[in-house]
């Protein structure tokens, strides 16, 4: 795990955990960002970055509040807030050009990231976006689960659920895939890893706090992504964002393709690692539009 310190607007220094695997050197590459979700951090890419490597140096950041990322009180953690601090991260690795992917929650945050870049208000530029079951406004079940979870009734029943997350995460976890089976051995131990550091419920807290407002800021944002290619994964059991919620997002994407992996759930990166990295690399390698 490497460190990026940036100063936040108190003045205090934090520090950015994040993982980089790839040619550094030599012939330049292009850069490749992978965005993790709630509740998830650069552990989610272990499957990625190592196909990846060979075709792009690959970036996998624990964004702030999680992983081993630094988790202070007080920032903002809306969609846009954390876009525009992947954004600044960015530029601090000296990348002025880059390829997205983000699933979950952060395939939100990639669009927003995207639209930032595209309406001229970052120095950096994002050429192909990857969005993985990313959170949408078309999607019923995330619209109230998560509002839910910052209600003044939820609240509670979340921060019960973090504090004991070591023991209630196997079966959360195992809901996330479409065939339980297939968990690969390890996981529940490194995602779990970071309970260790507190702070994970108000990180949590925050960001499920203003999610209906996210969501209707990001349904707003999507006519600007209308000239970006883009690829979107999905699992067919996905029980967390509905791949039915794809159709009514693609709209706003022409230049888009969707790939549904028949069988798999949320998280395809782990359930079918080969059949997700080959159409990854292939959209990431391929010229023109996808097709």
């Amino acid at each position: 795990m490497r460190y990026l310190r940036t100063k936040s607007p108190s003045s205090d220094e934090l520090r950015t955990g994040f993982l980089a695997e790839g040619a550094r050197n030599g012939p330049p590459q292009r850069a490749l960002i992978l965005v993790h979700g709630l509740l998830g951090y650069s552990f989610s890419w272990r499957y990625t970055m190592p196909a990846l490597a060979p075709y792009a140096t690959v970036y996998a950041p624990d964004m702030l509040g999680a992983g081993f990322s630094d988790r202070p009180s007080g920032i903002d953690h809306s969609m846009l807030g954390t876009a525009q601090r992947l954004l600044r991260f960015i530029a601090q690795l000296g990348i002025e050009s880059f390829d997205l992917v983000g699933t979950s929650r952060g395939g939100a945050v990639a669009m927003m990231a995207a639209a930032e870049c595209l309406s001229g208000h970052s120095a950096v530029q994002v050429k192909r976006l990857v969005l993985v079951a990313p959170v949408n406004p078309y999607s019923a079940h995330g619209r109230w689960l998560a509002p839910f979870a910052g209600s003044d009734f939820g609240a509670p029943l979340f921060r019960f659920g973090t504090v004991y997350m070591s023991f209630l995460y196997p079966f959360f976890h195992a809901r996330l895939y479409g065939d339980r089976r297939r968990i690969p051995p390890g996981t529940l131990e490194g995602y779990t890893a970071p309970l260790v550091k507190p702070g994970l419920f108000e990180h949590a807290l925050s960001i499920v706090s203003t999610w209906t407002e996210d969501l209707r800021e990001l349904e707003s944002t999507l006519p600007k992504l209308a000239s970006i290619p883009t690829l979107f994964m999905w699992g067919s059991h996905d029980t967390a964002v509905y791949a039915s919620s794809a159709k009514e997002l693609a709209k706003y994407f022409p230049h888009s393709k969707l790939i549904v992996f028949p069988g798999i759930g949320h998280l395809p990166y782990e359930e079918c690692p080969d059949e997700f990295n080959r159409a990854l690399i292939d959209f990431l390698t391929r010229e023109g539009p996808p097709g």
